[in-house]
């Protein structure tokens, strides 16, 4: 039996080490391994890294790279010499992603769901050529049925209407929700389909966390609004705080192809499940005064272009770094840039809901307060409900909102997309919701006499977040 047992830990260590994660999930997964050596192989076969293969559709990002130029005038137009850093941040972007600087000729921030969803609805309603969305969860509720019922009207118009949403976060969508879609006219699909069997190795662990919607390819959303009547304070009282983001401009056209080669990608072969004409969903747009980019992220990309965006935008903070977001699960080295900034003199805030909706993530953030406060980073808790936004603030320049959490899973498992303003548009939307957020909130004090059934939850809970 000690052979057999010597050559299963040899053949699976390789074969994680061969996957090249993260150096303490890896470890943590080899002791998984050793120690359960049945479970642990199926847990890990079934939730375990691994890198996705997908090819990016060059002739998508090729068309409106000639813009380029403009754009990046623009951006050095309105920032400041001295902010030479945040034109650092833009193009260590645009070596991540291939998503250039692009502009936006209006912004708007949509604080909460009902007032995101009006503006969906709008927009939906005027749209006349397409109408694009995806999301990670898509109930079928009454908010859920109200925006399915309007996308029907509209391809019953003739509009086109394509809908993708993940196969794990929107499982309640049954057939009976969908048939009416289709039978319209609308395209559906679900992103990595969780169901056993589908692929050699299974795919539950990745999914697509994106929420996009398009209108013509002229109007854009993005942020941490999934549509549910968890986020429709109209409908429950004790709805998700969130944030969301209206844009227009040339910012759209790259918004549109995360769509599309999402699209592409979930219907099988990325280059040849394209729309035919994609002048109709790619136009030129006017340019406008708000330099903005878009970043995304997922395991098919080998430069975690998010993660890098958060340590580039926080490295690069001399005034102010404010962060909101409902997980907070840091790496090491994100850990380190939030306290060096703090040990630099930089004002670091932190806004965590005091209560998620998940214990085990709440007990994981609530560990690493202490050191935070140690190095002079002020840590607060919203109380008012279930804080979902995503956002951050750096300077009077930057400002991030997007689907992106703060935490492992967002950074190196998930499908993930961010915009971010280089300006001061976004940065004043944000920051003023930052400090209209804070009034609802307590400041975390430290306290190293917590009860020790509180640390040991926490150190388990932080132990085993890299297996998220």
């Amino acid at each position: 039996m000690s052979a057999i047992w010597t050559l299963y830990v040899v053949v699976v260590g390789v074969w994680i080490l061969l996957q090249r994660s993260q150096p303490v999930a890896t470890l943590s997964w080899l002791l998984s391994m050793a120690a359960l050596p049945v479970v642990g192989l199926l847990v890990y076969y079934y939730f375990g890294p691994q890198r996705m293969k997908r090819q990016r559709i060059k002739r998508l990002r090729s068309r409106k790279h000639a813009r380029v130029r403009t754009s990046m005038q623009k951006l050095r137009a309105r920032i400041p010499a001295q902010q030479e850093r945040l034109r650092q941040v833009a193009r260590l972007v645009g070596m991540t992603t291939d998503f250039p600087v692009s502009t936006a000729t209006s912004m708007n921030l949509l604080v909460g769901g009902a007032a995101t969803f009006d503006a969906i609805a709008d927009a939906v309603r005027a749209a006349r050529h397409h109408v694009h969305l995806e999301y990670y969860i898509y109930e079928p509720d009454e908010t859920g049925t109200a925006l399915r019922d309007l996308l029907i009207a509209k391809a019953r118009e003739g509009v086109q209407v394509r809908f993708l949403v993940d196969a794990l976060g929107s499982k309640k969508l049954g057939r009976k929700f969908i048939e009416p879609l289709q039978q319209a006219g609308a395209e559906v699909l679900r992103f990595h389909d969780s169901k056993i069997g589908r692929r050699l190795r299974p795919v539950v662990n990745f999914r697509t966390h994106r929420k996009i919607l398009i209108c013509d390819g002229k109007v854009g959303f993005t942020g941490g609004v999934n549509v549910t009547d968890e986020e429709n304070k109209r409908i429950r009282a004790d709805a998700y705080h969130d944030v969301h983001i209206r844009v227009e401009g040339s910012v759209v056209n790259w918004l549109q192809t995360v769509f599309l080669e999402d699209w592409a990608y979930t219907r099988g072969n990325d280059a040849y499940h394209l729309p035919d004409d994609l002048d109709d969903f790619l136009p030129d747009c006017e340019d406008g005064p708000i330099p903005m980019q878009v970043v995304t992220s997922g395991p098919d990309d080998q430069l975690d272009a998010i993660y890098r965006a958060y340590l580039a935008t926080i490295n690069a903070a001399q005034q102010r770094i404010w962060l909101t977001t409902p997980y907070f699960v840091p790496t090491e080295g994100a850990l380190a840039a939030l306290t060096n900034a703090a040990l630099r003199g930089v004002n670091v805030r932190i806004l965590v809901p005091k209560k998620s909706d998940s214990a085990f993530v709440t007990a994981a953030a609530r560990s690493y307060f202490d050191e935070l406060i140690r190095c002079g980073v002020h840590v607060y808790e919203y109380e008012a409900r279930m804080l979902h936004s995503k956002t951050l603030v750096v300077d009077e320049y930057m400002g991030m909102i997007g689907t992106a959490n703060f935490d492992y899973r967002s950074f190196f498992l998930n499908y993930e997309v961010c915009v971010i303003g280089y300006g001061p548009e976004l940065n004043q939307a944000l920051a003023a919701q930052f400090e209209e957020d804070l009034e609802q909130s307590m400041a975390v004090v430290y306290r190293s006499e917590k009860g020790f059934r509180s640390r040991l939850s926490g150190s388990v809970a932080r132990l085993l977040s890299p297996l998220l």
